[in-house]
Parts: structure tokens; C-alpha cells; sequence
């Protein structure tokens, strides 16, 4: 029987009991048992661990490792050489034109590109 996830004692049996059933069919009692218990799992820890917002140039560093990109292959998005330079060396903060750049030309969400601190 699926309980909900309180505490951490119910935290392990939930990771227990999905160990048990991992690879489970789709579509199955079991299949059905791994999608409920994955996702209060994923819910638990977003509440009890949340992931503190990540750093913009870290976004970006991240997916330019990801896509194999160049500085140069950001200039399209951020502007010119001295520009990409800039940001990637945190000495400018992107500007909303940039961040709307970079969300649509490389799908980097929009809460990885905006820092709270100075936007918020």
C-alpha cells in the first residue's frame, strides 16, 4: 500500500520498495506502483532538500560543456566577444534581452538565467 512520504523513516521505505520494483512494465500494478512512489519521492526531497537556484554563468558554462559550444558561438546571443567575455567572467549581469536570447536559442530556462539577487 502507497503511503505518503512524512519523514525520513518513510523516505527509505519508499526508496526501499522502489529498488524492489525498479524496471517494472508500464502499465502493470508494479509499473503503477513506481510512477506514484518516483514522484513522492522526487516531492519529499524537493521539500526537505530544495536545490538552492543555480548561478547563471553556471547555467551557461554548464550547457556550453553539454552542446560542445565555443565563447564564440554565445556572441550570437549575448553580443560581442568583449561582451561574452564579460559575462562569463561575472563582471556584467545579463541583461532581460539576453536571457530571453539564451532561453530561446538554447533552451536554458528562464530561472537558471535570472539571479534573484539582482533582478528580484
Amino acid at each position: 500500500m502507497i503511503k505518503p512520504i512524512h519523514n525520513d523513516e518513510n523516505y527509505q521505505q519508499a526508496l526501499a520498495r522502489t529498488d524492489v520494483i525498479w524496471g517494472a512494465k508500464q502499465n502493470t500494478p508494479e509499473g503503477d506502483e513506481l510512477d506514484i512512489l518516483l514522484v513522492l519521492i522526487e516531492a519529499y526531497e524537493n521539500k526537505r532538500h530544495p536545490m538552492p537556484p543555480s548561478d547563471p554563468v553556471d547555467a551557461i558554462c554548464f550547457l556550453m560543456d553539454q552542446m560542445n559550444l565555443k565563447r564564440k558561438d554565445l556572441e550570437v546571443f549575448l553580443g560581442p566577444k568583449s561582451r561574452v567575455s564579460d559575462v562569463l567572467n561575472r563582471k556584467r549581469h545579463l541583461t532581460m534581452h539576453q536571457i530571453v536570447n539564451l532561453h530561446k536559442g538554447l533552451h536554458i530556462p528562464y530561472d537558471s538565467l535570472i539571479e534573484e539577487r539582482h533582478y528580484g
